[in-house]
C-alpha cells in the first residue's frame, strides 16, 4: 500500500481511504470479510460521516467491530464528517460536540483519529469551532481535524481562531471533474476551465501541506454516474483500457492511479462496498503513470491544452 504523510504531519497513512457510505448494504458477516479484506490489504484508513444512512452505517460498522474480537481498534484509522442537518448546515459548538458524542457512540470506540467539518457553514462562527476542537482535543475524543468541500479563504477564516493544524480538505476530484486542475491550466483562456471555482484550492492545499481527500473518484459531472464503461467517454475509455492492458490491471485501477500520481499526493476515497472492487482499487498503488500517460488521460476525459 503506498503512503502518504497526513497533512504533512508526518504521520504516515494509505493513500487509499475505505469510503462507508455504503456499507450499510452489506449483513454483519459481509461486512467483517469487507472490513478483514481492507486490512489485509493494508487500508486501515475509514471514513464515515455521521450522515451516511442517517447515521446507520456507523452503526452496523461499529456492530461489526463489536462482534469480531480479532478486528483491533488500535489497527483503524477511523475518520467522520459532520456538520449536515435536514435542511442546513451547524458548525455551532453545540452541534459539534452533540455530533461527535453520537459517532463515538454508534462506532463504539473512545475517540476519533479524525474529524472533519462536512460542509461550508454560511453561518460558521469561527471562535465556536474553535472551542468545540479545544473540548473535544482536551477529553481525547478527537485526535485530528480537518475541512471538507472548503475554499481556501473559509479555511483561513477557522484558522483564525482554531489553533489545531487543519490537515485535510476533502473535495470530489475524478478525470472528468477536475477542475481543480483544469483552471491552472488554462490560465488566460475564454474557455470554461478556466474559470477558478474553488479559489486555487489544489495550490493553496499544497503551500499549506494540507491532504486532499478526493471523493467520487470515478464520477461524472452532475451526478451523471460512473465514467468507466460508459459510452459517453469512449476516448478516455479506450486510454484507461489500453493502459490497464500496459500495466497488467484494470481500468479501475488506471483512473485511480491517475489521481495518485498527482504530486499534492493526495488520498482517494474508495465508496464501493464490493471486496472485489476495492482490491481492484487498490491496485493503483502498484504503478505509477509516466507525465506522457497523465496527460494523455487528461485530453481523453475532454479537457484541453491551450
Amino acid at each position: 500500500m503506498k503512503q502518504i504523510s497526513l497533512g504533512g504531519s508526518g504521520w504516515k497513512v494509505p493513500a487509499i481511504v475505505v469510503g462507508c457510505m455504503r456499507l450499510g448494504q452489506l449483513d454483519t458477516p459481509a461486512l467483517e470479510r469487507f472490513i478483514h479484506t481492507a486490512l489485509e490489504n493494508g487500508a486501515n484508513y475509514f471514513d464515515h460521516a455521521d450522515i451516511y444512512g442517517g447515521g446507520a452505517c456507523e452503526e452496523h460498522f461499529g456492530a461489526a467491530l463489536r462482534s469480531d474480537p480479532s478486528i483491533r481498534r488500535e489497527d483503524l484509522i477511523l475518520q467522520s464528517k459532520c456538520g449536515i442537518r435536514q435542511g442546513f448546515y451547524d458548525s455551532s459548538r453545540e452541534h459539534l460536540l452533540r455530533s461527535v458524542d453520537g459517532i463515538l457512540r454508534r462506532l463504539r470506540t473512545d475517540y476519533l483519529d479524525v474529524l472533519l467539518i462536512h460542509r461550508p457553514d454560511a453561518l460558521t462562527e469561527p471562535e465556536e469551532v474553535a472551542a468545540a476542537f479545544d473540548e473535544l482535543e482536551r477529553t481525547g475524543k478527537v485526535r485530528r481535524f480537518g475541512v471538507s468541500n472548503h475554499k481556501p479563504m473559509q479555511i483561513e477564516l477557522l484558522k483564525r481562531t482554531v489553533r489545531q493544524p487543519l490537515l485535510i480538505n476533502q473535495l470530489q476530484f475524478s478525470l472528468p471533474v477536475s477542475n481543480m486542475v483544469a483552471n491552472g491550466l488554462e490560465v488566460n483562456m475564454d474557455t470554461p476551465g478556466s474559470a477558478s471555482r474553488d479559489e486555487s484550492v489544489l495550490d493553496y492545499s499544497r503551500l499549506n501541506g494540507m491532504t486532499i481527500q478526493a471523493w467520487s473518484p470515478f464520477q461524472t459531472p452532475n451526478w451523471g454516474g460512473c465514467f468507466l464503461g460508459d459510452e459517453r467517454y469512449p476516448e478516455l475509455n479506450r486510454e484507461l483500457d489500453a493502459l490497464a492492458d500496459q500495466y497488467h490491471v484494470c481500468a479501475t485501477a488506471v483512473a485511480a492511479a491517475w489521481i495518485l500520481r498527482h504530486p499534492a499526493q493526495m488520498q482517494l476515497v474508495a465508496g464501493t462496498a464490493k471486496a472485489s472492487r476495492l482490491l481492484d482499487i487498490l491496485q493503483s498503488c502498484t504503478f505509477r503513470l509516466t507525465r506522457e500517460e497523465w496527460y494523455r488521460l487528461y485530453l481523453a476525459a475532454g479537457h484541453p491544452l491551450p
